[in-house]
């Protein structure tokens, strides 16, 4: 890591100070007390549990504004102007990202920044007198599930990446700077989950404490670390870790609190005035609604000029650009795609747009202050996952059993019948195929996707499938462009100068 990253959460991790009377959204300014003289009071760790939650919101990290380094990396959107912001965000569907890339580092830059900050909690919470060992328990898992979340992603994304684990000083940056094995870190990974898991956390969050994490919401992270484990780690444990995956991932399906997923309306999932009563959501990031410093922009964003479904907010752009590669993924009647997207018929714009994520209410005002949370995990994508462990598990019975539960809620025929339908048939011959297909419909756009097409496909299988797409539904990015090398991102360059040794770059850059 770099010596800014350190510098920046010596003077704001964990010391966001916020009243445990308030939403744990709303932070004050950052001071420059010593980190360890501020843990004087179970308050003062909830104070920086809080900042690590906080953290998760910024652009650069893993919310809604994340698309660009997942879903414009897929094959389900994109942009057409190579030009915008000296062309850096068009590197990442054009596959021709350098290392210099400024959002790559930022991205890279608030991963770390978040894990800094459960560091410095989990390092410091020993020092707090706790009069009741519950709380203290509580925010230690909170710490752990999150910096676990951060590392699964740096994994994913970059592969063998630098772990820390402790606060560092800047005396300790240079013995850190240096990347581990992609082992090593699910290592952690899993550790930290179980840790958290072990806890008085519920099983589900409701009222005030949505937002925060839940035993459900660790159950699901910790399935879909050992499936994501078994499918792209070249070692002899995939069975394990295949079934340490549906071990998982039923803990948290037994959790719900509903009996079918068919009796939960699509359209409820996304309905911001249901966002904290719907059963599916597991975990989310909490929004508010027609506030100017924690509300959700994603509606506004992705409105198309000439369009009012998903904001009162004037539209003067694009909106969020579809692949017409995805829109052809759509089966005929599917009703998630007349839901999720819009074809926008605009003397400036004609093109499709994202309207899955909508508050064109007006609370949310004509400034786009949408109440939208952002959804990081739900039952829809656990059930799917456990279509695909039961699959690679050679359990078919199971997985479409599974697969069917999500098909039957969007009102789609089962997959034995749909398997007679020669379209449906010859687009997804096998099974595996056909959970790809239904995790791409149903979790369309809300960040799956990349991560998906890197847990289904070799990197060798994963080449010839962007290959033999249609460029015309890509517009201006090159589908030639990728290669082997895009199974990774480079590593930021301001890192890499760090130690070019230890913090050795990526093949192909």
């Amino acid at each position: 890591m770099n010596k800014r990253i350190i510098t920046i959460t010596c003077l704001t991790a964990g010391l966001l100070a916020a009243s445990c009377k308030k939403s744990f959204l709303e932070q004050k300014p950052a001071n420059n007390l010593v980190v360890t003289e501020s843990f004087r009071s179970p308050n003062d760790v909830l104070t920086a549990v809080n900042g690590i939650y906080q953290s998760l919101r910024s652009s650069n990290n893993i919310g809604e504004s994340s698309g660009l380094w997942t879903d414009e990396r897929s094959d389900d959107t994109g942009r057409n102007d190579n030009q915008s912001n000296a062309g850096e965000p068009f590197q990442f569907n054009d596959f021709s990202i350098l290392p210099s890339n400024t959002y790559l580092k930022s991205h890279w830059a608030s991963l770390y920044n978040t894990i800094s900050r459960a560091n410095i909690v989990l390092d410091n919470i020993d020092k707090v007198p706790f009069t009741d060992p519950a709380q203290k328990q509580q925010y230690a898992a909170e710490a752990k599930f999150l910096r676990a979340l951060m590392y699964f992603h740096l994994v994913r994304t970059w592969g063998d990446v630098p772990l820390v684990t402790n606060y560092l000083s800047l005396e300790g940056v240079a013995a850190s700077t240096y990347r581990e094995k992609q082992a090593t870190i699910y290592a952690q990974i899993v550790a930290d989950l179980k840790d958290a898991l072990n806890s008085n956390l519920p099983n589900l969050q409701t009222g005030a404490g949505i937002g925060r994490t839940s035993k459900a919401a660790i159950n699901a992270t910790l399935g879909q670390v050992y499936l994501t484990m078994a499918r792209t780690l070249n070692d002899n444990n995939s069975q394990v870790n295949l079934n340490n995956a549906k071990t998982y991932l039923l803990a948290a399906y037994n959790m719900r609190t509903f009996g079918e997923l068919s009796s939960i309306p699509y359209t409820d999932v996304f309905d911001v005035a249901k966002k904290s009563t719907c059963p599916e959501l597991i975990f989310q990031i909490v929004n508010k609604q027609g506030d100017p410093n924690y509300s959700s922009s994603i509606a506004a964003n992705n409105q198309a000029q000439g369009e009012t479904i998903n904001s009162l907010k004037p539209a003067s752009g694009v909106g969020a650009n579809v692949t017409p590669d995805l829109i052809k993924d759509y089966e005929t009647g599917d009703s998630r795609m007349d839901f999720s997207v819009k074809y926008a018929n605009n003397t400036v714009v004609k093109d499709y747009f994202i309207t899955k994520f909508r508050d064109a209410s007006a609370a949310a005002s004509n400034l786009g202050y949408g109440g939208n949370d952002w959804i990081l995990i739900r039952y829809a994508d656990v059930i799917l996952m456990l279509a695909e462990v039961h699959n690679y598990l050679g359990d078919n019975g199971a997985a479409i059993q599974y697969l069917d539960m999500v098909r039957a809620r969007a009102g789609m025929p089962g997959y034995a019948e749909s398997m007679k339908n020669s379209a449906y048939s010859s687009k997804y011959p096998t099974l595996r195929l056909a959970i790809l297909h239904e995790r791409r419909v149903e979790l369309a756009f809300e960040h799956h996707r990349w991560f998906d097409l890197l847990r289904t496909f070799t990197t060798d299988e994963l080449v010839n499938y962007f290959r033999s797409k249609n460029q015309a539904d890509f517009g201006i990015a090159r589908l030639t462009n990728f290669t082997s090398k895009d199974r990774y991102f480079p590593i930021p360059f301001d890192e890499y100068k760090l130690n070019p040794e230890r913090m050795y770059q990526n093949p192909g850059y």
